[in-house]
């Protein structure tokens, strides 16, 4: 069975224990790494791929140095079709949509509008997913860093506020993983191009690569038709 696939459905599995089956409640501890990935049958690995798509979902939550809850807005939660990833595609397709008319301009502005310093972070935090995609580490809040950094020099407050979508999307593109590999070398290269464009001051050229970006990641995870 192909690894995509035995993520998906530990996560399913998983999602089932605590939304059908009601085995967890929200705030409850998932039981240790080792323990659950037996009672999954996958490895450790796996699990871990399951519980960053439920994590992207909002069905868990990783408190840094306790462990990864039952969130508590579990059962607000929509049933999103683990079997396919269905409904997470089609979440993945509105987000990317949003993403493909905000960011482009988001990126412009911030290369006109960025002080030195702000140019500096959003250079520094774009190195560092380069630095996890080359050493093969996951890259989620790297990459999240980065396009904050980015909405956050465009010194406009109504752009900052659609930074939680973002971050979402980026999230859950990450989580879904089904083109990985490939969506990790298209983002290296994308923003290689993006930072090159900061580093000129060529607020037009980063406009450009942004929604580059955009269309590249939405072909490669195969979000459906766009066009730049």
């Amino acid at each position: 069975m192909e690894r995509k696939n035995r993520w998906q459905q530990a996560a399913a599995a998983l999602y089932d224990q605590i939304v059908a089956e009601k085995r967890l409640q929200p705030g409850d501890k998932l039981p240790n790494e080792v323990e659950l990935s037996q009672e999954l049958g996958v490895s450790r690995a796996t699990l871990r791929e399951a519980i960053r798509s439920l994590c992207a979902q909002g069905v868990l939550e990783v408190r840094r140095g306790k462990g990864t809850f039952v969130s508590s807005q579990v059962e607000e939660i929509e049933d999103f079709g683990f079997d396919r990833l269905n409904g997470v595609k089609g979440r993945l397709r509105d987000l990317f949509e949003l993403r493909a008319i905000f960011e482009p301009q988001a990126a412009a502005l911030a290369c006109k509008r960025a002080t030195d310093e702000e140019r500096a972070d959003i250079l520094a935090k774009g190195e560092m997913v380069a630095a996890c995609i080359r050493s093969d580490e996951d890259r989620t809040q790297a990459d999240r860093a980065f396009h904050t950094a980015i909405v956050r020099s465009t010194h406009n407050e109504f752009m900052v506020r659609l930074l939680p979508i973002i971050n979402q999307a980026v999230e859950e593109a990450i989580a879904a993983g089904e083109h990985a590999d490939e969506l990790a070398q298209v983002t290296l290269q994308d923003h290689d191009l993006l930072m090159d464009f900061f580093r000129k001051g060529d607020a037009r050229g980063a406009e450009y690569a942004m929604a580059i970006h955009m269309r590249h990641a939405m072909d490669e995870m195969e979000l459906g038709e766009y066009r730049t």
